[in-house]
C-alpha cells in the first residue's frame, strides 16, 4: 500500500511539474543573456604612459586544440611537463610553465587554457577535480529540463550555450578577462572561436575586440570559452554586438606583408569586414574547431601580415630575447571506424564523424604544415637580424616548435585506446589520469624538446 501511495504521488508530481512547465511556455520569455559592451578610455587612461614591457629572455607560447575532456586532460599532462621543465637564467631558477606569456584554446583546450591563465600554478592541482572529475555534461543536461530553463529557451535571445556559460562561470569564479590579467605573472589570454557567418576564426583577444570597438576586459571568461565550445547543432551559435564607429578607436595593428599574400588580403577583408557594423551590428560565433582546431592560424597569419618578427616584438628592449618557444598541442580523436574498410553506403552517423574528425585531422595537418613554411621562414629572418643593432633578439637567439599530438604516444594499446576517448564534457576517470601522463609523456619525448632543453641549459651564462 506504501508503495502505491508513492507511486501515486510521485505521478502527481510528475503531473504538476508538467503543468507548471507549460504553464511557464505558454508564454516565450524576453530573458536576455549578457552582451559585451562598447570599449570606453577615459582622460586618465588616455594620458598614461606606456608601461615597459618586462624582459623575458624565454618567450614561451602554449597551443591547445580542441577535443572536449579529452584535450583538456592531455593538455594538463603538457602543462604539468612544463612545470617539471626547469632551467637556470643569469638571475634566477625557472620552468618553462612560469615562462609562459601566451596561452590560447580551442573548444575543450579553451577550457583548460582559460584555468590557467586565471589561477596559475592552482590550476595544475585543482582543474582535475574541479572540471576533470567533476559530473559537469550530466548536470548541463539535467539542467535543459528544469522549467526555470525550458522558459528561458523559449527567448529569442537565450540558447544552450547560455547554460554552458553559467555552469562555466561557476568554473572560474566569475572571473572577467580583467580578473585574469591582473594575477601576477599571468600570461595573455586567446580564446579561438568561428564567426559564423565569414567561417574565419574570431579570438578573444584585445586586438579582435579594438576592430568592434568593445571591451574585452569586462568579457567574462566563461562566455568566451562557450563561445569557443559551441559545437553546431548541439549547441546554439552565441553573439557579440559589434560597435565599430560607434566608440573611440584604439590602435589596430598594421599589415605590411604585401599586395601579394593571400593570407595578408584575407586578413584584411576580415579587418574591414568587422569595421563596417552598419551591415554587420552583431556577429554569431560558433565551436573555434570549426575552422582551426589547433588554434593557430589567425596568430601566425597576424604575425605574417605584420611584415616581420622583428615588428611583433617591437616592445621588447633590444637584446632581451633568448629564445623562442612555441608548443601546440593536438587532442584531436581518431574515427570510431573506417568507412572505407567496406563497400556499403555510410550511415548518417558515420558521415557527420568522417566529416567532423576526418576533415579535422586533415584541416589541422594544413595548419601545421603553413606553420612550417613560416618556421623556416623565421629563422631566416632570424638568422640575419639577431644581434644587430636594436634587434630585440640576442647574439644567440632561437626559435622552437614543439608539436605534440596523442598520436605521439608508444604504447599501442594506450594510444588506440586515448584516441578513440569520446569528445566529450565529462570522460571516465581512467582516460582522465592516463591522458595526463601522456602528455607528459609526449612533452619529454619529444625530439624538439629534448633539443630545447640542451639549449636551456646553457642559458645560465649572459648571452654572447
Amino acid at each position: 500500500m506504501g508503495r502505491l501511495m508513492k507511486k501515486g504521488l510521485l505521478r502527481a508530481n510528475l503531473a504538476l511539474l508538467l503543468l507548471a512547465a507549460g504553464f511557464l511556455l505558454s508564454a516565450c520569455s524576453s530573458y536576455r543573456p549578457w552582451i559585451n559592451q562598447p570599449r570606453a578610455v577615459s582622460a586618465q587612461e588616455a594620458a598614461a604612459a606606456p608601461q615597459a614591457s618586462p624582459v623575458r629572455p624565454v618567450v614561451v607560447a602554449v597551443a591547445l586544440s580542441g577535443g572536449g575532456a579529452r584535450a583538456a586532460a592531455f593538455g594538463l599532462g603538457v602543462l604539468k611537463g612544463l612545470k617539471a621543465a626547469e632551467f637556470e637564467l643569469p638571475d634566477r631558477r625557472t620552468n618553462l610553465l612560469d615562462e609562459v606569456s601566451l596561452i590560447s584554446g580551442v573548444s575543450g583546450g579553451s577550457i583548460l587554457a582559460a584555468h590557467f591563465a586565471a589561477f596559475g600554478d592552482e590550476c595544475l592541482e585543482r582543474f582535475e577535480s574541479d572540471f576533470l572529475l567533476a559530473p559537469f555534461e550530466g548536470r548541463l543536461l539535467r539542467e535543459l529540463l528544469w522549467p526555470e530553463r525550458l522558459y528561458q529557451l523559449s527567448s529569442p535571445w537565450y540558447g544552450r550555450t547560455q547554460i554552458l556559460a553559467e555552469r562555466l562561470d561557476e568554473l572560474y569564479r566569475g572571473m572577467s578577462f580583467a580578473d585574469a590579467r591582473r594575477r601576477p605573472g599571468a600570461p595573455e589570454l586567446m580564446i579561438t572561436a568561428t564567426d559564423l557567418t565569414t567561417g574565419a576564426p574570431f579570438d578573444f583577444t584585445a586586438e579582435q575586440f579594438e576592430l568592434i570597438c568593445s571591451d574585452l576586459d569586462n568579457t567574462p571568461l566563461s562566455f568566451a570559452v562557450a563561445a569557443s565550445s559551441a559545437v553546431p547543432l548541439l549547441l546554439s551559435p552565441v553573439t557579440v554586438r559589434n560597435y565599430a564607429g560607434h566608440c573611440p578607436l584604439g590602435p589596430v595593428r598594421t599589415l605590411q606583408d604585401g599586395e601579394h599574400s593571400y593570407r595578408t588580403q584575407l586578413l584584411k577583408r576580415s579587418v574591414e569586414g568587422y569595421r563596417n557594423a552598419a551591415e554587420r551590428p552583431f556577429v554569431h560565433l560558433v565551436d573555434g574547431g570549426v575552422t582551426d582546431n589547433l588554434g593557430v592560424r589567425l596568430m601566425l597569419d597576424r604575425l605574417v601580415a605584420s611584415g616581420s618578427m622583428h615588428a611583433n616584438f617591437a616592445d621588447a628592449p633590444p637584446g632581451s630575447i633568448r629564445q623562442l618557444v612555441l608548443v601546440t598541442v593536438n587532442s584531436e580523436r581518431a574515427l570510431a571506424e573506417r568507412i572505407d574498410s567496406s563497400d556499403r553506403v555510410p550511415t548518417t552517423g558515420q558521415v557527420l564523424e568522417s566529416l567532423i574528425f576526418g576533415a579535422g585531422a586533415r584541416d589541422s595537418q594544413v595548419t601545421l604544415g603553413i606553420l612550417s613554411d613560416d618556421l623556416l621562414r623565421w629563422r631566416q629572418e632570424l638568422a640575419r637580424t639577431r644581434g644587430q643593432p636594436g634587434s630585440p633578439f640576442a647574439a644567440d637567439a632561437q626559435l622552437h616548435v614543439v608539436n605534440l599530438s596523442l598520436h605521439d604516444e608508444r604504447d599501442d594499446r594506450i594510444r588506440d585506446r586515448l584516441l578513440r576517448v569520446p569528445t566529450a564534457f565529462t570522460i571516465e576517470a581512467q582516460d582522465v589520469r592516463e591522458l595526463q601522463t601522456a602528455g607528459t609523456r609526449a612533452l619529454h619525448s619529444a625530439e624538439s624538446f629534448l633539443q630545447l632543453q640542451h639549449v636551456l641549459a646553457r642559458l645560465r651564462e649572459p648571452p654572447p
